[in-house]
Order: structure tokens, then sequence, then C-alpha cells
């Protein structure tokens, strides 16, 4: 069968303008929608830990909120990608189609750390930085029968026998090493460093007596205040969590340190995909029952925004990059 076209002799060349311009505005019109649309698929939030831990356990709060915020019946997937301490799963977020549908969690300082003492396969460049969720600070916590009950004591003793006291940590290049090096640098003096598999060892082992002390997060010390003497807080104000515990710089300490754990996506995000995901973390976190949730779990928040999160990073990796030259945790 044959079409046949026949061309009216009224169409004319303001009618195909006219038709042309329709067009133009039924395509624009189209792509606008589409745009809006996202997300149109469930997304895979890759949580670099196992189930359980406190980097899991941030993914699991934020993820309902977000998925709220973004609307349209958003839906976020969990995937645990466990090893290599985060490395396996942040290199599968880096090398992942930067469409909004694969996000991941991601941890300061030791993502960065982890770019200086092996091989990673990414870099500080590799990502859209979304939101830092989580702040948690670090502590210096000592067995409670411990002469050491007291940060002055603390300085005292160290000052007096020069790499005697022994340090327990949870990892080597994370920021309970860092801030170890920082406060070493602050006191002039030396420690013995003892570092663990996990910070469950690693206060179990102060706990015990069998180290001197130990540097942690307090999220990681709050619940066991009746067995440990928690020294201060790696903080420039009082957390929330324990407004009745110093900071080191009120008893003339300069140490401040934690750890960050936080949302990236891989980099080359859409614009409007990267604008509405950092739309729904600025309302997560103007939403008091999502501060409220993290702090029940004994997550201190410590929110950054975009750029701002960038800018962290950047600041984390020039500081491990230091601490690698001055004292590298691998050989």
């Amino acid at each position: 069968m044959r079409m046949m076209v026949f061309i009216n002799n009224n169409f004319t060349k303001s009618t195909a303008i006219a038709l042309g311009s329709m067009l133009t505005m039924v395509l624009l019109l189209t792509s606008s929608s589409a745009r809006a649309e996202y997300p149109e698929k469930p997304i895979e939030l890759v949580v670099g830990y196992g189930a359980g831990g406190g980097t899991d356990v941030m993914a699991r709060l934020v993820a309902p909120f977000i998925e709220k915020n973004l609307g349209d019946g958003a839906s976020i997937i969990i995937k645990n990608v466990p090893g290599a301490s985060g490395q396996i799963g942040i290199t599968k977020v880096a090398n992942a189609k930067p469409d909004g549908y694969t996000l991941g969690t991601y941890n300061l300082p030791g993502m960065m750390a982890r770019t200086l003492d092996r091989k990673a396969g990414y870099s500080a460049d590799s990502f859209s930085y979304l939101a830092n969720v989580v702040g948690d600070p670090n502590v210096i916590v000592t067995q409670k029968s411990s002469p050491i009950n007291s940060t002055e004591k603390l300085i005292s003793a160290a000052k007096a026998a020069p790499g005697e006291l022994t340090v327990s940590v949870s990892a080597l290049g994370g920021d309970d090493q860092f801030a170890l090096i920082s406060l070493s640098e602050e006191l002039g003096t030396e420690f013995n460093l003892i570092p663990f598999k996990g910070s469950a060892k690693a206060r179990t082992a102060v706990m015990g007596g069998h180290v001197s002390m130990s540097i942690m997060n307090l999220s990681e010390a709050i619940k066991f205040s009746s067995e440990l003497n928690i020294l201060g807080v790696a903080m420039e104000s009082r957390s929330p969590l324990a407004p009745n515990l110093p900071t080191f710089k009120e008893q003339g300490v300069n140490l401040i340190g934690g750890s960050q754990r936080g949302i990236i996506a891989p980099k080359g995000l859409p614009e409007n995909v990267e604008k509405k995901l950092l739309a729904a973390f600025e309302k997560a976190f103007q939403d008091p029952a999502f501060t409220k949730s993290l702090e029940n779990s004994g997550n201190p928040p410590g929110f950054l925004i975009g750029d701002k999160f960038k800018e962290f990073n950047n600041l984390q990796l020039e500081r491990a990059t230091k601490n690698w030259k001055v004292s590298p945790w691998k050989k």
C-alpha cells in the first residue's frame, strides 16, 4: 500500500513557522517534565561497611528523610559492600554512572587517608559532595580506676615520661591516630601507639587496664561513661550529646578532631539531579525530627552541604598528607 502525501497550497511559510514554534515548545515542555521526574527508579545507597556499624546506622537514618524530600515516590535501597576499610564500596561509587541512582557513604579522614597509603581507585576529584551528616568528635578516655582521671594529670604524666603512655586506637590512618599526632605536637611529647582492629577492641583494652588511655569517638565512649573517665571532647564547643563534658580547648589544649560521615555521588551529576538531592538534604537538616533521630542513636550531627562539604574534604586531605609525611602508618 502506498501512502500519498498531499501538500495543501494554503500551507504558507508563516504556518510552517507557527508549527515549528509549537513543536519547539512541546520539546521544551517534554524535556522539563523528564527532568522533573527524577527519581524514576530506586536509588542505591552503597555503604562501604557492614550492617549495624556507625556508618550503616547513619545511612539508614538519613534514607527515609531523603526519600520524603525527593518526593515522587522516591525509594532508596541500602547496599552494604564492606571491605578494605570502606575502599571497596567507595571505589564502586566512584566508577558508577553519574545519573543520581548510585550514592555512597563517605567517611573522613579515612577516605582521603586511603589515597595515601595504597593505590586507590578514586581521588578527591572523583565525587559530587552532597552532604556530611555526622560529626563524631574524638575523646580521650582512661580506665575508671586510673590515676589519670583528668586532662591536667594526663599532661603531667605524658611530659614526665615521654613515650611510656600506651594509647589504643581503632585503626591506623584514621581520626584516632590523627588526634594522637595532634596531641603529641600540642604537648611536645611522645606516646606509644597501640592500634587495634575496631573501636570495640580498643575500648576493651583500656577498660581492662592493658593500655594507659584510648582515643576514640564520642559515640563509642558515651554509653560507657560508668566504666571510663572521659577527659575531654575535641570540639570547638560542647557537644549537645554530652553538655556536661568539657572540651579540650576549655582545658587549655588545642585539640580538634573526629570522624565525619556523609553522602557522596559520582562526579558529573546532571545539574537538575544534583540540585534536587542537595535540596533534599537541606530540608532534612532543617527537620528537628531528623536531628533528634541522630542524637537518639548516639550520632552527633555535623551538617555540611555541597561546596562546604567539598572544602572540608580538601582540608582533611591536607591534614592526612601532612600526617603521612610526619608519621606514616604503613611501610
